[in-house]
């Protein structure tokens, strides 16, 4: 059987290599324009690699393990945690209604520097966006607040 300490130790390692996953993918879908079909698939493959990295610790090991640790720092950890994904959450809702306004006019495959996208999407369009860019933003946020406590509780329970 492998020690908690080896376990906690990969999903550390795990979850530790997904922030410069999150950091490419935000940096390669920030500076490249046009975000075309090829790009929009280059920047997914480094966010979801980000988010698998993330996700699969939590769901396989963090999770069924806190309801006996529930209390302390992994209360505020778990709490964090959700917070980060509720937000990555609603800030879906906002790519979910962009990525069809942009599919409509095909835009990923015959883009149009004069057709800005407020104008595709109706009235609403610049409401889909802020969604956007507070999930993503609160998510990154919470994502560091939830690794900081995590690795402290890692420190103190494993190294100190």
């Amino acid at each position: 059987m492998v020690s908690d300490g080896v376990v906690a130790s990969v999903a550390l390692v795990s979850v530790t290599l997904s922030f410069p996953c999150f950091v490419y993918g935000a940096y390669y879908i920030i500076e490249t324009e046009p975000v075309t079909w090829d790009v929009l698939l280059h920047h997914l493959k480094f966010v979801v690699t980000g988010l698998v990295l993330t996700t699969v610790p939590m769901l396989v090991w963090m999770a069924p393990r806190l309801p006996e640790q529930l209390g302390g720092l992994s209360a505020v950890h778990a709490y964090l945690g959700l917070q980060a994904y509720a937000l990555l959450l609603f800030g879906g809702t906002g790519i979910v209604r962009i990525f069809r306004a942009k599919r409509e006019h095909d835009l990923y495959n015959d883009y149009d520097e004069d057709l800005l996208l407020d104008e595709i999407g109706g009235d609403q369009m610049s409401h889909w966006r802020s969604r956007l860019r507070i999930g993503v933003f609160g998510y990154v946020i919470f994502w560091m607040l939830a690794y900081v406590v995590g690795v402290s509780r890692y420190v103190l329970r494993y190294v100190v």
